[in-house]
């Protein structure tokens, strides 16, 4: 085996971190987090089960001027029901689509495997309403990022259990089960974990 295979599998895209009980930075608290790239350089990621809030996804597309206070009564049904997800905290004001290959914008589109992709501009929510949007999307405002060999160090310091995702556990609903359903993928009864250092 060469040695850049040997180097390449240690990298995260397309896995989830699923946070320790223990973990230290309280904005991650039980949180899951979709790894869209990483590198020697860093990685950058979108927290998956954590609401925004206040913010609906028309009250977004109003702020981002993708619509006018006019058109929001206009929008077809059901846009009003899409959640917007707090996907971490840099760059809070801008929004990231994790979604099916089904949608794809040449030079604005990461593809990170086979099933999910990764859009961030403004194109990919003007298609959602316009009904020519990807067949799944998670709509999140804000990324979780990592500098430099720090999420490598984190995950040593047992902050953060990792494993392959599934669309499934990326695009469903049910934003409370999804750290419970994120264990048991790895075979951990939700409750088992301590907050004690070690591994599981």
């Amino acid at each position: 085996m060469s040695m850049h295979a040997d180097t390449a599998r240690r990298y995260l895209d397309g896995q989830l971190l699923i946070a320790m009980p223990g973990m230290a930075d309280s904005r991650f608290d039980r949180s899951v987090i979709y790894v869209c790239a990483h590198s020697a350089d860093g990685a950058m990621g979108i927290v998956l089960n954590q609401p925004a809030g206040n913010i609906s996804f028309p009250d977004l597309l109003q702020q981002l001027d993708i619509i006018s206070d006019d058109q929001a009564i206009l929008l077809p049904s059901g846009i009003d029901e899409i959640q917007v997800h707090r996907g971490g905290p840099v760059e809070t004001g801008r929004g990231f689509v994790l979604h099916s290959p089904d949608y794809f914008i040449e030079n604005s589109t990461l593809p990170i495997q086979e099933n999910v992709c990764l859009t961030a501009t403004v194109e990919i929510l003007k298609a959602i309403v316009d009904g020519d949007g990807p067949r799944n999307a998670l709509l999140a405002l804000g990324y979780a990022g990592w500098g430099a060999g720090q999420l490598e160090s984190e995950i040593q310091a047992n902050g953060w259990l990792n494993c392959p995702a599934d669309p499934g556990l990326i695009f469903g609903p049910d934003l409370d089960g999804k750290y419970d359903n994120a264990l048991r993928k790895m075979g951990i009864a939700p409750g088992m974990l301590s907050s004690e250092a070690g591994h599981a």
